[in-house]
């Protein structure tokens, strides 16, 4: 566990984000869901074989009589979860997010989205950061899968604080939700309130805007580091909420700044960059460029490479915010 001094700082007006630890969003998800099977015994829990790869072990020898092993079944566990919520049950069901969405996607349009049921599909090891599984595990389509699901509420938390909130409060919210999580330890900051739907200002900036989600919100902070030493100020949002969006933060940020940049572990084309951009051209149209993944599966190797050969960190979003500057004009 790598230990860091904490502290936020403010120094020529800009916030300084450290960390005393880094760790798995997956352990966020399993540490709110065992708290959740404690606080509300209409929550029950649903695994594809992947339980130790979820987390959600301490739920399952907490309430063995609300955990249900699917096994290999995928299909099975989206319609199990949903008949469940008509005897008044909060199904959280789990496996990794390219099982959750593209093993199951006529299932969740059909049984779960159309008819408005209130699941919570829980999917672990999203995006490139899966690692050398390689490209038929890892997923970079999803986010768009499920955002265009009617009534589908789409949530990507960035650190395991985040994840556990964002565990709970979904929870309380009735109707359908994704929830997409990850597999490598990352940086814990994130102490501000989680409100579904409800962006967080985390670096007010006035010559570029960061829209940033999941992983790639620590690396926003970094890249906001650079940028100001390179005297751009740069204002970082985190969109944990891709859907709903919030349209209101989004467009008064975008409208001081002038100029935008969207960074997601995703592919470029149906992700956040899509929503934010479908956002600002109905209202005031300005550059934007995209931190993603383009028109690409994935890769066997690490996490750390695939992120840098990708184009998915610090030094990609730097360059993305002094294009977007540029072309202001």
């Amino acid at each position: 566990m790598e230990k860091i001094l904490t502290k936020v700082t403010t120094e020529n007006n800009m916030k300084e984000y450290t960390y005393t630890e880094k760790k798995d969003t997956r352990s966020g998800f399993g540490d709110g869901l065992t708290e959740l099977g404690r606080e509300n015994k209409d929550v029950v829990a649903l695994c594809a074989d992947l339980t130790g790869s979820l987390k959600m072990n301490d739920f399952e020898n907490e309430n063995p009589d609300r955990f249900f092993q699917i096994g290999v079944a995928e299909a099975n566990m989206i319609g199990i979860a949903a008949g469940m919520t008509i005897g008044g049950k909060i199904p959280f069901t789990g496996t990794f997010a390219n099982f959750s969405t593209s093993r199951v996607y006529d299932q969740i349009r059909q049984s779960v989205a159309y008819s408005g049921k209130n699941v919570k599909i829980c999917a672990s090891h999203a995006g490139l950061t899966l690692g050398e599984d390689g490209a038929t595990h890892q997923v970079l389509e999803d986010i768009g899968m499920m955002k265009m699901l009617p009534g589908m509420t789409v949530i990507n938390p960035c650190d395991y604080n985040q994840t556990k909130a964002a565990t709970k409060a979904i929870a309380d919210h009735k109707g359908p939700v994704y929830l997409r999580f990850g597999r490598p330890k990352v940086p814990v900051f994130m102490n501000e309130p989680f409100i579904i739907g409800e962006a967080i200002e985390l670096q007010e900036g006035t010559d570029v805007t960061i829209f940033a989600t999941g992983h790639l919100v620590w690396e926003a902070l970094e890249a906001c580091k650079t940028l100001n030493e390179k005297g751009i100020s740069a204002e970082i949002i985190n969109i944990h909420t891709i859907k709903p969006l919030d349209a209101k933060a989004v467009l008064e940020s975008a409208n001081k700044t002038k100029c935008v940049v969207t960074a997601e572990e995703h592919m470029k084309n149906g992700g956040l960059g899509d929503s934010i951009a479908q956002v600002i051209s109905h209202n005031n149209p300005m550059p934007i460029e995209y931190v993603a993944v383009n028109d690409s599966f994935g890769e066997s190797g690490t996490p750390e490479g695939l992120m840098e050969k990708y184009g998915l960190n610090a030094d990609a979003i730097v360059k993305a915010a002094e294009k977007a500057i540029a072309r202001k004009g």
